[in-house]
């Protein structure tokens, strides 16, 4: 409870009604796990709001204790090829659906703002999913998902409907700003990046690099969420892609701020909004 106070309210407590500075803790004996022991109160009179450390946060209505929160944090930071529900279950001690439920939560927190990537920037894309079998009638779904890396920056990795042109050209320029240096492979749906980009092909069939023309940076990111999706998850639906994307791609971004990454994600669950049970199973939930 310490250390989420430390991280809620870096310069002090505060009252979370009215912001003030003036409050007075009250420590309370209870059975229930249910009921937080430590609480505070507004001394404003205007105020007199009583809160505690948790309140407003997706820790505040969780039947689970901090202590299994921070412990399955901290193991979703730590897998570097990703954790799957079921090893969560086992090393908390809790049923799937609990642990389920959890991961994603986390993995919502994970989520990080779209930004505009500058100077060198390679793009490449990938297909997830079944091995396509054209003997079976129900052949497995391939689902394209374009990544761009900036050169000695961040990665970015979303979903898109189908490889075509204008999509994937559309992705490039919502996400790199004109005129900067674009590396793709051979693939065609990319020749109309001359127009706004300095616009360099790296042809896979001949090369895998020239000088620094290639696109080993995204190819490796590749590499990771592919070994993490087969030997971790097995297989991850449609719907629930764009978190997996962004739990590998936020860890790529933070492979040199271990000591950090703990730190940062439990901050964004405190700001965040939770991800209800309801909402994630809901069939109509987009995959945003």
């Amino acid at each position: 409870m310490d250390y989420l106070e430390s991280l809620r309210w870096p310069t002090g407590v505060c009252c979370i009604k009215c912001g003030s500075v003036k409050v007075s803790r009250i420590t309370r004996e209870t059975k229930s796990k249910n009921k937080r022991k430590r609480l505070y109160q507004c001394l404003e009179k205007e105020c007199k709001h009583q809160f505690s450390p948790t309140a407003g946060t997706i820790f505040h209505d969780s039947h689970l204790p901090l202590r299994k929160w921070f412990a399955a944090i901290a193991l979703v930071c730590e897998a570097k090829k990703g954790l799957s529900a079921l090893q969560m279950q086992r090393h908390l001690k809790v049923n799937y659906r609990t642990a389920w439920h959890l991961c994603h939560r986390i993995r919502e927190a994970m989520k990080e703002p779209r930004k505009m990537f500058s100077g060198t920037v390679e793009v490449d894309e990938t297909y997830l999913g079944g091995h396509l079998d054209k003997r079976r009638t129900n052949p497995g779904l391939k689902i394209p998902v374009v990544g761009l890396v900036e050169r000695g920056g961040k990665v970015q990795a979303l979903k898109v409907p189908m490889s075509s042109a204008p999509i994937l050209i559309g992705v490039v320029k919502r996400r790199v700003e004109p005129g900067s240096r674009v590396i793709t492979d051979q693939l065609r749906a990319y020749t109309g990046l001359r127009k706004d980009y300095d616009h360099d092909v790296i042809n896979h069939i001949k090369e895998f690099a020239r000088g620094d023309v290639h696109t080993n940076t995204i190819e490796n990111f590749w590499s990771l969420l592919n070994r993490g999706i087969v030997g971790s998850y097995h297989k991850v639906s449609i719907k629930h892609l764009d978190r997996y994307l962004a739990e590998f791609t936020y860890r790529f971004n933070r492979r040199d701020m271990q000591e950090e990454l703990f730190a940062e994600t439990t901050k964004n669950l405190l700001r965040g909004k939770a991800l209800t049970y309801q909402r994630l199973t809901d069939s109509g939930l987009s995959a945003s």
